[in-house]
């Protein structure tokens, strides 16, 4: 299991360090105004998606549906032909009527920012029809128990974009984030290749061509199961994806406000999305086959201790993370982004933005783990329920603190909905059940472990400001 953990955590830290790179690039070359907006919304749509697939609903849904199949291959074909050609429709669907789709995400944009955005929000949409593919392929691979590939393709996308800034940095503001939209693509198709040799190494796709190759003649075999996947992913869209969607709708609230400010959320939630990735996000990775298959063949108290074990892991180092995080946010943000166009009060407030995020960091976190246990029980309905709850409380929170702190109003909001989603999920679990993770000597331990922290920290923000 920690080999798993630890394989998904070194992938995602070195394709984040070159997304920080990216992002780095991305902030003196373009700084916070309306070209960066512009990108980011147009990159917002496919990115949103990308993480409800890849993090999310779809590998939740479909890895405990195919662990159940009786035919494997017929299954995971006829889901694939599904979603793909729904997305490819999707995808054309947005290029047809991309001003409503930009006017959608960015409501606040005025109509000239909309028609120069709205060409940029067609071509990268197209991103989400390789990251399916690519999400899917992930999916089987961890069946196979093999989590180096998707962790580490990520970082073709950042290269990507990365060569794109820096062969068109001398060049206008549109023309760099046209260049940046085609890196986009690029990644994209890039990692689909690296999981496609990744798949015909460890025999995934033996298992795909014997699917394509009957699926005609006997898809009748798997059409309840087919049904029965629908019936959890559906509800899982909305279930796993709250911080997704939180990110998205501050975007969407964040266009209302002055130009920048939606490039301040960018980077601070590029920098929160960085422990969650690299811990939460890593952990509920590798350990979610093995919970499912405990659960089915009902092993209550081995998928109870794996979910205590990455509990305690998780604890320490998230508030680790968002300790370090508030203390020292002018310096990270002022270290990565300022340089160039991105100014020391662009610093400032994005500092203040990340720190209304880390909050709700721990949260977040911690969720991800208890809602194992619903998704490998195929209680896909019960975390859509809890969700909604945390996404109500969140828009509501949102409009009322937008007007007295901007984004960080929205940034706060969103880490506040955290707390009720972590909350409703271990009521879920049970607290019967919570209450045997509690060991006393531990959480002594992390109380020291923090409060020395903190103590460290302020004396080195004292000495280097000194």
């Amino acid at each position: 299991m920690l080999k798993a953990i630890f394989t998904n955590s070194f992938g995602i830290l070195f394709s984040r360090i070159l997304g920080f790179v990216r992002d780095l690039l991305t902030a003196s070359i373009l700084g916070a105004n309306i070209y960066s907006d512009i990108f980011f919304v147009a990159f917002k749509l496919p990115n949103l998606f990308r993480r409800i697939f890849a993090e999310g609903a779809f590998v939740q849904s479909f890895l405990p549906s195919f662990i159940s199949s009786k035919q494997k291959s017929l299954f995971s074909v006829g889901v694939f032909l599904r979603f793909f050609i729904f997305l490819l429709f999707l995808s054309i669907l947005v290029t047809l009527f991309s001003p409503f789709f930009t006017k959608l995400i960015a409501l606040g944009f005025d109509e000239n920012v909309v028609k120069i955005a709205s060409f940029y929000v067609a071509l990268n949409f197209y991103y989400l029809d390789f990251i399916f593919a690519v999400t899917f392929l992930a999916a089987l691979l961890q069946y196979r128990n093999h989590f180096a590939t998707t962790a580490f393709s990520t970082a073709l996308l950042n290269i990507s974009l990365i060569i794109s800034l820096i062969i068109s940095k001398s060049k206008e503001p549109k023309e760099i984030v046209l260049y940046m939209s085609y890196a986009v693509l690029i990644g994209g198709f890039l990692q689909l290749l690296a999981h496609i040799a990744a798949a015909k190494k460890l025999g995934v796709l033996k298992i795909l061509i014997g699917g394509f190759k009957y699926i005609g003649k006997k898809s009748s075999l798997v059409k309840n199961e087919i049904k029965k996947f629908y019936s959890l992913f559906f509800p899982a869209v909305l279930g796993n994806s709250t911080a997704q969607i939180s990110a998205f709708l501050d975007t969407w609230l964040a266009s209302f406000l002055t130009a920048g400010n939606i490039s301040y959320l960018y980077y601070a939630n590029r920098v929160f999305q960085l422990p969650l990735a690299l811990f939460a996000i890593a952990t509920s990775t590798a350990i979610f086959p093995k919970v499912a298959r405990y659960l089915k063949n009902k092993d209550k108290k081995m998928a109870i201790l794996i979910l205590k074990k990455s509990f305690y892991f998780l604890l320490f180092f998230l508030t680790a993370f968002v300790i370090g995080g508030i203390i020292l946010s002018n310096e990270v943000i002022s270290l990565l982004f300022q340089r160039g166009e991105f100014t020391a009060k662009d610093t400032q407030i994005t500092a203040f933005v990340l720190s209304m995020y880390l909050i709700g960091l721990l949260p977040y976190g911690l969720s991800k783990i208890f809602s194992l246990w619903l998704y490998s029980l195929h209680k896909q309905k019960k975390a859509a329920k809890i969700a909604s709850y945390s996404l109500i409380i969140n828009i509501v929170l949102s409009l009322i603190l937008i007007y007295p702190l901007k984004a960080s109003g929205l940034a706060l909001a969103s880490s506040i909905s955290g707390f009720f989603l972590l909350f409703y999920t271990i009521k879920e679990f049970g607290f019967e059940n919570f209450r045997g993770f509690l060991n006393l000597k531990i959480i002594i331990l992390l109380s020291l472990f923090s409060t020395l922290e903190i103590f460290i920290l302020i004396a080195f923000k004292y000495l280097i400001k000194a």
